[in-house]
């Protein structure tokens, strides 16, 4: 793992959306120069010093040009510091580059991707190449999969610490949300469309929950795509949008952690909507709801500040024992969910990574084995997360 490099982190993709606030939550939370050091990169120079003057940045942050279409950029931006924090997607378009050069240098990497087609490829590309420069790359440290990936990794050590083993069954059921889709996550979702008429083996790699396991192929999971009455929670429930690349990541975690939730660990996301008729008709509606579908925002489009401030979101976990016992854990976040949480996330993500002394190794990584309490007491100090255990 890198040590000693001119930067802690450096925020690549400063100038699209989400970089842009990715950028502004390290200026006022962080400053320039005192504990960590970071820097602003991007295509354009003059754009770079544009954001940084709009975002009320420290004059003297440093910029750096880097261009995905220009490798040795790439090369030269990875040398240079501990982590890279990338916001330029959709990765399986712009991404690549920025990996290997990462793998290649040994610098930790974190990025905001919900595209497990293009993961399992780099997985395969890299793991081999990051292990041996000691690289921690770690994908989809935002909304998804951050509060998911660590809301079961949470309930399973509460699990233990109660029951004495972890539970194999789990529910996570989105019980509030407000929040938007931007430009980025719009054109993710368009490009692994193109991608899968391009290739259609692909759609077993999206449609596998074990697709970034390793290879592991655990028990029959619920598929989570149409409306169904949960009495164990007491309510309707309808499919949710990032279930798909949750579930992923959450098996993917069992797998690095050796089955740490066992090998017959089923897991399950979707949206309550709540009791009775009323809760059936929403979970219909939605479930007929193309949430993605027609043109969508512009890339470098997303919600307002004031849109993003009042954003929230409320997730239960529901843990069952083998014995039938039940826990249940709360993890909530501050702001909209995929923009103004989702900054804070993966900016926590990449300084939990270069500064808090974690022993993991190089390779590719999901949030919870890579980082695991260091994460959880990082997000809940400084990034707006709850964790918590229910009566």
């Amino acid at each position: 793992m890198a040590q000693d490099r001119e930067f802690d982190v450096i925020v690549y993709g400063a100038t699209g959306y989400t970089g842009r606030l990715v950028a502004d939550y390290l200026a006022r939370t962080y400053g320039q120069g005192g504990e960590v050091k970071w820097a602003m990169a991007g295509r354009s120079a003059d754009k770079l010093a544009s954001i940084r003057d709009e975002i009320g940045a420290p004059a003297d942050t440093p910029m750096i040009v880097a261009d995905a279409d220009d490798q040795a950029s790439l090369n030269a931006m990875a040398a240079r510091a501990g982590c890279i924090i990338t916001t330029v997607g959709p990765y399986q378009l712009y991404g690549e580059a920025l990996v290997a050069a990462c793998a290649e240098a040994g610098t930790d990497y974190v990025d905001l991707c919900g595209e497990p087609g293009w993961m399992h490829e780099m997985i395969g590309k890299y793991q081999g190449a990051a292990q041996a420069s000691g690289a921690r790359i770690v994908f989809s440290c935002g909304f998804d999969s951050i509060p998911f990936d660590m809301g079961v990794w949470f309930l399973q050590e509460e699990a233990k610490r109660k029951f004495g083993a972890p539970v194999p069954r789990i529910k996570g059921r989105v019980r509030k949300m407000q929040g938007t889709f931007s430009g980025g996550t719009f054109a993710s979702f368009k490009a692994t469309m193109a991608s899968v008429q391009k290739d259609p083996s692909l759609l077993g790699v999206l449609q596998n929950p074990f697709s970034l396991s390793m290879g592991f192929d655990g028990p029959e999971q619920p598929h989570g795509m149409a409306p169904v009455e949960d009495t164990d929670i007491g309510a309707w429930a309808a499919p949710f949008i990032m279930a798909s690349i949750n579930t992923k990541n959450v098996h993917r975690s069992n797998a690095l952690l050796n089955h740490a939730y066992g090998r017959d660990f089923v897991y399950d996301e979707m949206m309550m909507t709540g009791p009775g008729e009323r809760g059936k008709a929403m979970a219909e509606g939605l479930a007929s709801t193309n949430m993605m579908g027609g043109d969508g925002p512009a890339p470098g489009e997303g919600p307002s500040p004031e849109e993003r401030e009042a954003g929230f979101y409320d997730v239960l976990f529901y843990g069952i024992a083998a014995s039938g016992d039940v826990i249940k854990v709360g993890v909530t976040g501050d702001k909209d969910p995929g923009y103004g949480s989702t900054s804070k996330m993966i900016a926590e993500a990449a300084l939990c990574l270069v500064k808090d002394g974690l022993t993991t190794p190089g390779g590719i990584w999901t949030t919870a084995p890579a980082m695991g309490s260091a994460l959880v007491k990082r997000l809940t100090e400084k990034a707006g997360l709850t964790f918590e255990v229910e009566a």
